[in-house]
């Protein structure tokens, strides 16, 4: 009986951590479902009083809420391919290399993605500027690959630090090349971390305001949470709309998320090695 309750207690206890941390997302979709009058009443339910979709309309139609899906896409998508790329390697080389002072070098990688985005603001302006180089994609590449290749090497080091080395030296003696022990045999055992660390470059580049609130200057060139504080005027601001531009925003992050994480749990059972 004891266990019983004991049981019982837990899944309701998880059942009310998911309700909390769920209940802002259905909010914010329930919200993106009810006409503009129903928003701005004193009070309202928890269900829509009326359904209508004119918001998630307008946001294409009036907003051309496209164009900055497509620009956050492109950026997110080049700042993750790249800070993968260069992160896998600079991690490869930290886990598997006698490299005297790791234990600094890592130090100072973590202590470089902890540092203030605001301090990076005002000397990345007077570069971008003098390069020519505001309201362009270079402009928000750049400082995004310095915020997610710290984090992506410090997570990909670790990672590969767990790996054991004699699967490689094993494929090297069956006389694969190192080339293609790292194709063929680290890689796959490595995708966990890999797409781990992609989430995460993923999430900072998308999620980002600062950056492009400084150096984007054309609208043809905003980003999501730019375009989401752009929906409004000197007299109104477009409740509705924001909030159905918020449920668009953050449909391909949990795609993402929800994709990822199959091939995480997929690799994770793959790369289990018995010692």
């Amino acid at each position: 009986m004891r266990g019983w309750f004991g049981r019982t207690g837990f899944y309701a206890l998880v059942a009310v951590i998911i309700l909390y941390s769920l209940f802002p997302f259905y909010w914010v979709f329930k919200s993106s479902v009810e006409s503009s009058f129903a928003l701005n009443r004193p009070t309202t339910g928890l269900l829509p009083s009326q359904w209508t979709f004119v918001h998630y309309q307008a946001i294409f139609a009036v907003e051309n809420f496209l164009r900055p899906l497509l620009n956050s896409m492109f950026v997110a998508g080049v700042t993750t391919i790249v800070s993968v790329i260069l992160g896998a390697m600079a991690a490869y080389g930290l886990a598997r290399m006698p490299i005297k002072g790791k234990a600094a070098i890592l130090g100072f990688v973590l202590l470089v993605s902890f540092f203030p985005q605001i301090g990076m603001v005002g000397p990345l302006y007077l570069v971008f500027r003098n390069l020519r180089w505001l309201n362009t994609y270079q402009s928000l590449i750049i400082p995004y690959l310095i915020l997610a290749l710290p984090i992506t090497t410090w997570i990909l080091t670790a990672f590969f630090g767990q790996i054991p080395i004699e699967i490689e030296e094993a494929a090297m003696v069956d006389g694969a090349s190192i080339r293609q022990t790292i194709l063929k045999v680290f890689a796959p055992i490595a995708l966990p971390g890999i797409f781990t660390a992609a989430i995460l470059g993923f999430l900072l580049s998308w999620n980002d305001f600062l950056f492009a609130l400084s150096f984007i200057q054309s609208p043809n060139m905003d980003t999501v949470p730019l375009a989401l504080v752009n929906f409004r005027n000197a007299y109104y601001v477009h409740y509705g709309q924001i909030y159905a531009g918020v449920v668009v925003a953050s449909l391909p992050i949990a795609l993402i998320v929800l994709f990822l994480q199959q091939r995480i749990e997929s690799g994770l059972t793959a790369g289990s090695v018995k010692g």
